[in-house]
């Protein structure tokens, strides 16, 4: 979920999800209240009970507390999806690690490099989907996968490599304001030796050569030993959002 739907937007955004509709072959739609909207619950009810979808992933303010009850009225199933985390990096104030020899950022991905990575680096992350009955694990799997190429493709991604080959990847997107990290891992063999620091410094480098003012990125709330990562490189917590899955009641039956 980017950043500028999550934190800036101002209305209530609703968007069909075709790649997810397709995926777990359910219709599914998106609707995000974000951190500076002034939305009440009675603006997302009334989207919500126009709504089509089978499964509707609603994402608001975590200080928003006092709504899940509320949409637990909605003639729809609620399951809560643990919630994202957001932080930011100004760029230049990032607490890089010094280079190292045998690892060095740089290198464009083959798609076959992307798809191992994927599933290497997230194959056991816990992300919302899992919370739902009706979406198959490993389709999220295939979900990640297809992300990270697109983003390849588009030459949005940055890796860190040693000897072995490519030891991390981020994807990014990117505009002239920020940066924001959309996926990024070590692969298992070579986590616990300070890489992950080496491609934080890589995203860091490549938006202060484009002029981006920060480096933004998510994660899920349980995610916590990737957060304490973040907050050594020098990010700092803003904002935290709740997930929700809004599904007809009569596809748990």
């Amino acid at each position: 979920m980017g950043w500028h739907e999550v934190m800036e937007a101002e209305a209530v955004r609703t968007a069909a999800s075709p790649f997810e509709s397709a995926r777990f072959g359910r219709s599914v739609e998106r609707l995000t209240v974000s951190a500076e909207s002034a939305a009440e619950l009675s603006d997302v009810r009334a989207v919500v009970l126009a709504s089509d979808a089978d499964i509707i992933i609603l994402r608001y303010p975590a200080e928003r507390v006092g709504w899940f009850a509320g949409l637990t009225t909605l003639g729809r199933t609620a399951i809560p999806a643990d919630s994202l985390t957001y932080w930011r990096l100004r760029v230049g104030e990032g607490r890089a690690p010094d280079p190292e020899p045998g690892i060095w950022p740089g290198g464009a991905p083959a798609t076959a490099d992307v798809r191992a990575l994927v599933r290497g680096i997230f194959g056991a992350y816990g992300n919302h989907y899992l919370a739902n009955p009706l979406f198959d694990a490993g389709a999220a799997l295939d979900g990640y996968e297809e992300w990270a190429l697109r983003s390849a493709a588009q030459g949005d991604c940055v890796v860190v490599s040693g000897q072995a080959g490519v030891l991390a990847l981020a994807t990014l997107e990117e505009d002239t304001v920020r940066t924001e990290i959309l996926l990024a891992g070590v692969v298992p063999a070579a986590q616990g030796r300070g890489v992950y620091g080496h491609l934080l410094r890589a995203v860091e480098d490549r938006a202060a050569s484009r002029g981006a003012a920060e480096v933004v990125i998510s994660t899920q709330g349980h995610n916590t030993r990737v957060q304490r990562a973040w907050g050594r490189y020098g990010f700092e917590p803003v904002q935290t959002v709740l997930t929700v899955h809004l599904i007809r009641n009569r596809l748990l039956v």
